[in-house]
């Protein structure tokens, strides 16, 4: 009977220690949360919980289990699986709480500044970052789960011999990706593109939506992703309309035929685009751009405080344009000139 209680006693007494000691940890973070709303630390680190009692269980069960004779025929198994456990767990907590600071630190920083690019930079470094500690918490995590392994340890003995040519090798073979890993911290540092910037990629139009270590996503105007390498960014042309400022200037181009009012469509434009939100009010003009025997090229300039205001802009002044010719100037739509032909003289 010993043999069955003493183990379901601990691991019972484990359990329920972990989950009085998660308990009060919330409660504490809940009245800190609740203290300091400037900050969003605390309530934050509440997603902690889980990783915290698999870390504290098993902890309190790695060092009593012995005591307790937990499966006594299989000390040595049930040890190295608490322990592999524990380290795991560790990991997660540390990824967790990692991700707690850094998010506070991010939140904090956006609510006060008042430059969006600068959030929009900031808000990719700190991804890349996390991003970076995450895979080195998960290879520190891993390299200590096979030390426990009394023959991993020789392995690893053995290798340091070659880990010269071993890196080498490494090198080589993993060259693609090791560019796009730099070209990912050169992206993050070098604030050459953030998340949030609209860009121009193979003729693709769109929003940076995800930037991570090895690859960047891009979300169109008709919400398809396209997904490519961090180092296409640092080794080819492209256009970032957020660069410097999102505001941006656009043209309409249309074909009229020579008899069309230029003079009264330029005071039609500036009448329109005082009734129009999306104009910024920066600059807008018209002017005939070229000619050719049939009609001529009118050219609209406008301008608008970004990428998605200037395309609906741009369409509006189509549209309404055309109306308004077609309802009070309808002889200044392009036109085919027909004449008759010519018969060819009697011989």
């Amino acid at each position: 009977m010993e043999s069955v209680l003493r183990p379901l006693t601990v691991i019972g007494g484990s359990v329920v220690v972990t989950l009085l000691a998660a308990w009060l940890l919330d409660l504490l973070l809940r009245r800190a949360d609740a203290r300091h709303s400037e900050t969003p630390l605390w309530g934050l680190l509440r997603r902690c919980r889980l990783p915290f009692q698999v870390t504290l269980c098993t902890f309190l069960l790695r060092g009593s289990y012995r005591q307790a004779r937990v499966l006594p025929d299989h000390p040595v198994g049930v040890g190295r699986a608490l322990t592999l456990v524990l380290i795991a767990g560790t990991a997660w907590l540390l990824v967790r709480i990692a991700a707690a600071v850094v998010d506070s630190a991010y939140a904090r920083y956006a609510a006060g500044a008042l430059d969006p690019a600068r959030v929009r930079r900031v808000r990719t470094q700190v991804a890349l970052i996390q991003r970076a500690v995450t895979a080195a918490v998960a290879v520190m995590a891993v390299a200590a789960m096979l030390l426990t392994f009394p023959a991993m340890r020789a392995v690893g003995a053995s290798m340091l011999a070659s880990a010269g040519v071993l890196g080498i090798v490494a090198g080589i073979a993993a060259q693609s990706s090791l560019s796009n890993l730099f070209a990912g911290l050169q992206i993050a540092f070098g604030d050459t593109v953030r998340i949030g910037d609209t860009v121009v990629v193979d003729k693709e139009w769109g929003t940076v939506e995800e930037i991570t270590l090895t690859f960047l996503v891009v979300r169109t105007w008709d919400e398809r992703r396209i997904t490519m390498p961090v180092s296409y960014f640092t080794s080819k042309p492209y256009e970032n309309w957020s660069r410097g400022g999102a505001e941006l200037t656009g043209t309409v181009f249309v074909h009229l035929d020579h008899s069309a009012p230029v003079a009264l469509l330029r005071e039609w434009l500036a009448d329109l685009l005082k009734e129009t939100p999306e104009w910024d009010g920066r600059a807008a003009g018209l002017v005939v751009t070229d000619t050719t025997p049939n009609t001529m090229q009118i050219r609209a300039m406008v301008t608008a405080k970004d990428a998605d205001d200037l395309w609906t802009l741009r369409c509006l002044v189509r549209e309404r344009m055309i109306a308004w010719l077609v309802e009070h100037h309808p002889y200044a739509l392009p036109r085919v000139a027909t004449s008759e032909a010519t018969s060819p003289p009697r011989m």
